[in-house]
């Protein structure tokens, strides 16, 4: 039988700190991920949950959304993909009497790991205007609630439709065609706060706001740069690909302020070399830089492209016959400076000129990036130079090269596919029409940080979130939980308890529902879903476990149920038929996507298959120009005032997104706690702060309002001079609901300007 959850908060205050490891994974891994799992589902549970994750016949991790290969190992599924399993398909309960006990006051006060601890949510719960404690409601008078509140908006446009990227593509449909049929495009996303600043970039220079290499393009590479991302803790199965890659000759660049284990030498448990072995050394040349300075980065390698002689170092035929701009793109490449340069990135030349010829000798290059670069004020413009550098040699549309935005959360890629996005396209919204019926408004929605500003304002009333803890992911903390505290109904489908149940609306609704480890039988049979992965490949996922509780109902059912009751019988969409059998969904997607054609039978193929990519797929680019557009825009990094350092919010291993499986990071050598800051030593002795003091974090921004996180650990770290860690969502109260990507909006996360306030030791 498993453990019962831990009864009282644990201190978070005084982590205990040993230098950080410098190898990933390892029987270390395998023995953690089996104890988490056998705490939260005992032992026969485990082996028959963690066999099928991932499997051609089993479930999709709701982990990460790294792509599975077509061999698949027995257990395929890394160290923190078995803790994303073993916390939903826990053995632990929250039940009413639960909530009898403890009133939200009394929530509100506990962290967010010791409320995800909990286990699994069994009934729906409401919290009424003034009262102190959720109670039972049935599902039914869920759906009178949320309707009635939605009938008495003064306008559509007054709800708020969220989603985290964990939502099927079944779900994901249904949610974007009841929102707009309801009459609002009001759809943020938990891609709003990642990988925005991707898609903004890669739909303007190559058409297509998605990765172009699938994974055998990983095995095929030359050479592999990974920049602003950690795969050893937030998709470690992305370290095996890497360790294919070496073995077949590819060399690795990693970029990023910290160094870290996963990516300096990996451990595979599933051979020898990894547990009895040493593993294997991936990276070739670590280039710690500057948090925000990859532009300056990509755009002096490609000015020292440009000028590299002979005929090879930039692939003319390609630009001639499949770009545009590249005579602007040269100009502004050419005018780079080497001091500017070394300011922006605080690397030296030296190793940047190793990093050019490692470039110059590929000729194929992928380049692999996460949220390190998508959350700066810049970021769109730095990833518009890495397609720049990718065109420059022709490594877009050829095998084994091209970009991979990397994307973290399980189906955060299918959402946005399946229209889940507050600026749709006319074509898109066009097809909705043709196929259902009703005239989709047109206008643009909210994305996160302007639905935040909505609810502030009293602009939007209703926040609807299906799945995710949006309170704790948002940036700006007093301020997002102010601005959901004015609406007058907050509901989230959920799975397990978390912060976002007790920041509420004058009234709040919890409304339970299956997850992926589950089975789902409807009226129809048994159903699968769908979910597509971090590089467009799209198959089933069935879950086989019983179900939590015999009250939870599946997302398709709760987004038909409350579709029929909100939109009543004049709606001629067929919600009932969809509830029961998910098949006719997915005739309706493969009518109104592209891509989708044949989809009940092309998902039937236990691989499942890939959509289409025009860039990848023909060279072609379906740009405003019909070509791959090179950019030019100013160079541009932080600017960070003397005495301050910049600090980039970031995750620990035990920890996926707002999620936290325990208080250690174990590649880090933290343990016990979460509240830490990460210095480089000479950064904190010019601030007179010593290893192992304590000190207040404050941000400092344009609108001059104070925002604090106390009571943080100093560890002295080699991150690179004048930046910081430090973990989220501990330290979101410090990003400004202002401070944003320029384009895509995305909150500027990894480069906040912070003071250290030194403070005494915790008691």
């Amino acid at each position: 039988m498993a453990a019962k959850p831990p009864a009282g908060d644990p201190v978070q205050d005084a982590p205990e700190v040993a230098p950080p490891q410098h190898a990933a994974a390892g029987l270390p891994a395998v023995a953690h991920s089996l104890r988490i799992a056998q705490q939260q589902m005992g032992v026969r549970r485990t082996a028959l949950t963690l066999l099928r994750v991932n499997q051609k016949n089993g479930f999709d991790c709701p982990g990460c959304a790294w792509p599975e290969p077509d061999k698949r190992h027995t257990a395929e599924f890394c160290e923190n993909g078995a803790k994303a399993v073993a916390e939903e398909a826990t053995l632990r309960r929250v039940t009413p009497d639960f909530f009898a006990a403890h009133p939200v006051a009394d929530l509100a006060t506990r962290s967010g790991y010791w409320l995800g601890q909990q286990g699994r949510l069994t009934e729906p719960m409401y919290l009424a205007e003034g009262a102190e404690r959720y109670e039972p409601v049935s599902w039914e008078r869920a759906f009178d609630i949320v309707a009635d509140e939605l009938g008495a908006l003064g306008s559509p446009d007054e709800a708020v439709f969220y989603t985290s990227g964990r939502t099927s593509n079944e779900a994901a449909f249904l949610y974007q065609l009841f929102a707009r049929e309801f009459g609002t495009n009001n759809l943020p996303d938990c891609s709003n706060m990642c990988h925005e600043s991707s898609g903004s970039a890669l739909t303007e220079t190559l058409g297509v706001g998605k990765g172009s290499v699938l994974l055998e393009d990983l095995h095929q590479a030359d050479l592999i740069i990974v920049a602003g991302q950690n795969p050893g803790t937030n998709h470690p199965r992305m370290l095996s690909a890497l360790e294919k890659a070496k073995a077949d000759g590819a060399r690795i660049i990693s970029i990023n302020p910290l160094p870290e284990a996963g990516l300096e030498r990996f451990k595979n448990p599933q051979n020898a070399r990894g547990i009895a072995g040493g593993g294997t050394a991936l990276t070739d040349l670590f280039l710690q830089i500057r948090l925000g300075g990859d532009q300056a980065l990509f755009r002096i390698l490609n000015k020292l492209i440009l000028e590299r002689d002979g005929a090879d170092a930039v692939d003319e035929a390609f630009v001639r016959e499949h770009t545009h701009g590249f005579e602007e793109f040269a100009a502004a490449a050419r005018a780079a400076d080497w001091d500017e340069t070394l300011r922006a990135t605080g690397l030296e030349r030296a190793d940047i000129d190793r990093a050019l010829d490692m470039v110059l000798a590929s000729k194929r290059t992928i380049v692999c990036w996460a949220m390190g670069l998508t959350q700066h004020k810049h970021s769109v413009p730095t990833i518009r130079e890495i397609v720049n550098f990718l065109l420059l040699r022709g490594n877009i549309g050829r095998p084994g090269a091209g970009v991979c935005p990397v994307r973290g959360h399980s189906n955060v890629q299918g959402d946005r596919t399946m229209g889940i996005f507050e600026r749709p396209a006319p074509a898109f919204l066009d097809a909705l029409e043709r196929e259902f019926g009703f005239a989709p408004p047109r206008e643009h929605g909210f994305d996160v940080v302007r639905a935040i500003r909505a609810l502030r304002d009293g602009r939007a009333k209703v926040f609807f979130a299906m799945g995710g803890n949006f309170v704790a992911a948002s940036p700006d903390t007093e301020v997002t939980e102010s601005a959901m505290r004015t609406a007058r109904l907050t509901v989230h489908v959920s799975t397990k308890l978390n912060r976002s149940h007790v920041v509420t609306g004058a009234r709040a609704l919890i409304l339970p529902t299956l997850g992926r480890t589950e089975r789902d039988l409807q009226d129809g049979g048994p159903q699968f879903v769908t979910v597509e992965d971090s590089m467009g490949m799209v198959h089933a996922s069935r879950g086989r476990l019983e179900p939590a509780s015999p009250h939870l109902l599946s997302e398709p059912a709760i987004v038909c149920r409350l579709a029929r009751r909100v939109l009543g019988p004049g709606s001629r969409t067929p919600w009932e038929e969809f509830a029961k059998d998910y098949a006719r969904i997915r005739d309706r997607i493969a009518a109104v996507i592209p891509g989708f054609n044949d989809f009940n039978a092309r998902v039937s193929d236990p691989s499942g298959f890939a959509l289409p990519h025009a860039p990848r797929d023909s060279r072609s680019f379906p740009t405003a120009t019909g070509k791959a557009n090179f950019t030019a825009a100013p160079v541009e990094y932080p600017a960070v005032p003397e005495g301050r350092l910049l600090l980039q919010t970031l995750r620990s291993h035990d920890q996926y997104n707002t999620t936290i499986y325990g208080l250690d990071d174990r590649y880090r050598g933290i343990t016990g706690g979460r509240r830490v800051v990460l210095v480089h030593p000479e950064d904190a002795r010019g601030l007179g702060l010593a290893d192992g003091s304590y000190a207040d974090l404050v941000s400092e921004w344009t609108d001059g309002t104070e925002r604090r996180a106390t009571g943080f650990r100093v560890v002295h770290y080699p991150t690179a001079r004048g930046c910081a860690a430090s973990y989220y969502p501990e330290t979101n109260v410090l990003v400004p609901l202002d401070a944003t990507a320029d384009t895509s909006n995305t909150p500027a996360s990894k480069s906040v300007v912070v003071r250290l306030e030194q403070q005494k030791d915790p008691v």
